[in-house]
């Protein structure tokens, strides 16, 4: 049985379009709609929470290094293993983290006096992000939400690829919508016109949510195009304070200052505590530049020695520190500030907007639908293809895919800018989206190369081959060639970009 598809659906991006919003439609709208909310979550918890977070502004605001030990004195049942501050903003508390309890505690900087407590899994804003991350499904729902952010990155392409009209002059037709027409052509143009208008946002949404969900694939790929191995990176990590008999554990107040030689001039925003004999100091820092919502840096620390165990900004490559600082900002929108707050805000309600829209368009015309049999459907896709055509048909299409990587490349530098541009910020979202999009191109070919492998084994010795295939690995090896020679010209100009 085949479909009947209408005109501009039949070529096969048409038909990507129309079944990855079928399959993942409802998901990337609901994750969509979280992540807005997730975009002001700060602003969220603390109006939801004043007497947690507020403290009266006193002259004096004590440092990590001066309230830890205070804490200890005066709580000595507090347990936590971890110490978080928003930096530059005088009027709230201290975080305390007990990660085996969950248990939250809110410190007040001046006095050193706990203001309030929590069970940080039952905060409102830490289920949103747990359906936002996972629609709370143990495990599996990770993934789900990082495949269906995936299909929206291909809903988003194939979405711009629908919408290039046939002819420059029908331009403003598919830039505008059309009030005077009917429900279903002004529905038609707001399908289409907030798709294109959303694009550069939802696009970098999309990407930066693929690359949280699968993050170990995507640092062990970040080493490995610089020329690490993805086991270093484990190790730098994973490193562990070395104990003697009769070893004592740092003070903070000395760790800090080795962490403030180490990276001069930067801000510690958080600190992670050893929790065992093992264990070692984290200091999560914020140092000076770009993003706006800060440029996150860290280093880990022997706890018995102060010996620097890993410091970001010597051991990550530069697209490693790329991930570090920028990932987080730009999925949020918080690395512009305000109007990139509201980009982002805006971005994650057009998956759902676009799902409604998108379906009003669909649904009657699947209703219409008259199903044909095809006595020939099974055998379409393979066809015989003798060895000189099935040579030719590849380098036709590896033609054509460079030509389509040199237009996505583009794209990619014009998604980036146009999400920045509102705060000014244009070169690093460029650049960004090029490093990370070069991470998906890799790992798409990595998917291709065994499949065309099995067709050249199983197929071509009979004279038999798939034309879909063939043009699908001739496409991932352009789209690789191109993106990883923008890459490493992007990380071998000597400029830092991050």
């Amino acid at each position: 049985m085949k479909l009947q598809w209408a005109k501009h659906q039949q070529r096969w991006f048409g038909k990507w379009h129309v079944y990855l919003g079928i399959i993942a439609g409802a998901i990337v709208a609901f994750v969509g709609v979280t992540g807005s909310i997730l975009v002001f979550q700060d602003e969220i918890d603390r109006a939801l929470n004043p007497e947690l977070f507020i403290v009266t502004e006193q002259q004096h605001k004590m440092s990590f290094a001066e309230i830890e030990p205070l804490i200890r004195q005066k709580h000595p049942q507090l347990q936590f293993s971890y110490m978080l501050m928003e930096v530059d903003k005088p009027n709230l508390a201290y975080r305390l983290f007990n990660f085996k309890t969950e248990d939250e505690y809110f410190i007040n900087p001046y006095t050193a006096e706990l203001s309030g407590k929590r069970l940080h899994e039952s905060s409102f804003i830490h289920i949103v992000t747990e359906l936002h991350r996972t629609l709370l499904v143990p495990t599996a729902g990770r993934y789900i939400v990082g495949l269906a952010t995936l299909c929206l990155l291909a809903l988003t392409i194939s979405g711009l690829r629908l919408w290039i009209p046939a002819k420059w002059n029908q331009l403003k037709s598919v830039l505008t919508i059309k009030f005077s027409a009917g429900f279903k052509r002004q529905n038609y143009d707001w399908h289409n016109v907030l798709g294109f208008y959303s694009a550069p946002v939802v696009t970098l949404l999309a990407l930066t949510g693929v690359c949280i969900t699968f993050s170990p694939l995507v640092i062990a790929l970040l080493f490995v195009l610089n020329g690490q191995s993805p086991q270093g990176v484990a190790s730098l990590l994973g490193a562990k304070s070395t104990y003697t008999e009769g070893a004592r554990t740092l003070p903070l107040k000395d760790v800090v200052s080795i962490a403030n030689e180490a990276m001069p001039g930067v801000q510690i925003a958080g600190v992670a505590f050893p929790l065992d004999s093992s264990g070692n100091y984290r200091l999560d820092v914020i140092g000076a530049g770009l993003p706006k919502s800060g440029k996150r840096e860290m280093l880990i620390l022997d706890q018995y020695t102060g010996k620097v165990l890993l410091n970001s900004r010597s051991d990550f490559p530069n697209s490693g520190n790329a991930y570090l600082s920028w990932l987080t900002p730009i999925h949020y929108g918080s690395f512009g500030g305000m109007p990139t707050k509201i980009l982002a805000l805006l971005g994650g309600l057009m998956p759902l907007v676009l799902f409604v829209t998108g379906f009003i368009i669909w649904w009657p015309r699947f209703r219409k639908q008259k199903e044909k049999v095809n006595s020939n459907a099974a055998i379409t896709d393979l066809i015989t293809l003798t060895f000189r055509y099935r040579w030719h048909y590849f380098y036709f299409n590896l033609k054509k895919g460079f030509r389509y990587a040199f237009w996505v490349v583009l794209s990619s530098i014009a998604i980036g800018a146009l999400y920045g541009l509102p705060s000014g910020i244009v070169i690093q979202p460029a650049v960004f989206a090029i490093t990370f999009t070069c991470l998906l191109v890799v790992i798409n070919f990595v998917v291709a190369l065994p499949v065309w492998g099995i067709n050249l084994l199983f197929f071509a010795p009979f004279q038999k081959g798939s034309r879909g295939i063939i043009r699908y690995f001739a496409w991932s090896f352009s789209f690789l060639v191109v993106y990883l020679a923008c890459y490493f010209l992007l990380m071998n100009t000597g400029m830092d970009f991050f």
